[in-house]
């Protein structure tokens, strides 16, 4: 009986969804992984499931979650990355387990005690899905997210399924590949800062290069985009984070991202963060901004209450590149130069190199220089796992 209600719910929902799935391939609008059922639902069948969602992974309107409800997939468990289940949580806050009032199925924090799932957490479940819109930027925590959870699902001889998103900055490589030494977190494996893939590439070359930890490979399974290639512009209709607001932030990101390692404010507690950059010691500049807690956004933004004189980038033209002029700038226009890295920089640059490039005096020109060979290589890795043009 329960086979039959199955087919029957498989029945109705290729026959509802046919028709608009060949209109919008007639016009070209994307299709992603998770508008694709009629791929995704057999995988599932008399599959015990498990899901790393959060506030983006939408079907139309609706979420994923209550989607798979809907057309009866047999879901016993939610994890939540980085922001939580319905990404509002501040970049590194703890997220704690809960449970879903909607569904009532449990919650499992992946950004709390553990980061990577444990045996435990995959106890009880056959496939885990992933369906999270990403950036495309290495220390943009949902690919470590993902990472981990291909480790784990390897572990544990479970399999992963990759619904494919766009990535709003996949049409560039740049930036310099991390360094084994600087793994964390914020780079778990050897990539630029922009590598141009979206998840679904990404986990494929990681899988099949041996990049997971000691050479693993997961039984992995990726449902890819349609009507969809790297050069393509994208805009997200949902913010995949509390701090990144808008398209143009998103394509500021991975270049004053590197501010989050200078203990300059990067507009957290604005309603343009990484769009303006300031501190309260810049004073020769006319621009100012004032941190402040939002709620939703940031409850404690760095420097808070305090007016921070700086960059204005909202009106910037945003090069198909990582843009160090600002970092720069504002390293050679601060007071107190002793003071301006932290020691998060270096995670966050993958290397400690860039730092001392910078504090040498080397124009942007020569610092892009000295990634080429790296670049190269990788480049030359990603070609073999492109599933778009």
């Amino acid at each position: 009986m329960a086979k039959v209600k199955y087919l029957w719910i498989l029945f109705c929902w290729t026959a509802c969804t046919a028709q608009p799935s060949d209109q919008k391939q007639s016009n070209g609008e994307v299709v992603v992984g998770a508008q694709q059922f009629n791929l995704l639902l057999p995988k599932l069948k008399s599959k015990k499931v498990g899901v790393v969602v959060n506030h983006t992974s939408l079907v139309g309107k609706t979420h994923l979650v209550d989607t798979l409800k809907t057309l009866g997939v047999n879901l016993k468990k939610i994890f939540a990355p980085e922001h939580g289940f319905r990404g509002t949580a501040d970049a590194g806050e703890i997220i704690n387990d809960s449970i879903d009032s909607r569904t009532g199925l449990p919650i499992f924090s992946l950004y709390g005690k553990s980061k990577k799932p444990t045996l435990e957490h995959l106890s009880g479940i056959d496939v885990v899905i992933f369906d999270i819109q990403d950036i495309g930027v290495r220390f943009f925590t949902y690919i470590s997210t993902v990472l981990y959870m291909m480790e784990a699902c390897a572990e544990n001889n479970k399999t992963l399924i990759v619904l494919d998103r766009p990535n709003p900055n996949g049409g560039y490589v740049d930036g310099p590949v991390m360094q084994p030494e600087f793994r964390s977190f914020v780079g778990l494996i050897q990539i630029p800062i922009v590598y141009g893939m979206t998840t679904g590439e990404l986990a494929r070359l990681s899988n099949e290069e041996g990049w997971l930890a000691n050479k693993q490979k997961c039984n992995l399974e990726v449902i890819p985009l349609k009507n969809w290639s790297h050069g393509d512009s994208y805009s997200l209709a949902i913010k995949p984070s509390p701090n990144l607001p808008n398209d143009h932030a998103i394509a500021l990101y991975p270049s004053t991202c590197l501010f989050e390692g200078t203990i300059l404010s990067i507009g957290r507690g604005t309603q343009n963060p990484f769009e303006f950059v300031g501190h309260p010691n810049l004073k020769s500049y006319a621009f100012n901004f004032t941190p402040i807690s939002i709620v939703g956004m940031a409850k404690t933004p760095p420097l808070e209450n305090r007016v921070c004189y700086g960059l204005d980038l909202r009106k910037v033209t945003v090069k198909k590149q990582i843009d160090l002029s600002y970092l720069i700038e504002l390293y050679n226009a601060f007071p107190e130069k002793e003071k301006f890295f932290t020691t998060y920089f270096d995670k966050l640059a993958g290397n400690s190199i860039l730092k001392e490039q910078i504090k040498k005096g080397m124009t942007e020109e020569q610092i892009r220089e000295t990634w080429q060979k790296d670049l190269t290589s990788f480049k030359a890795i990603r070609k073999k796992y492109l599933l778009y043009p």
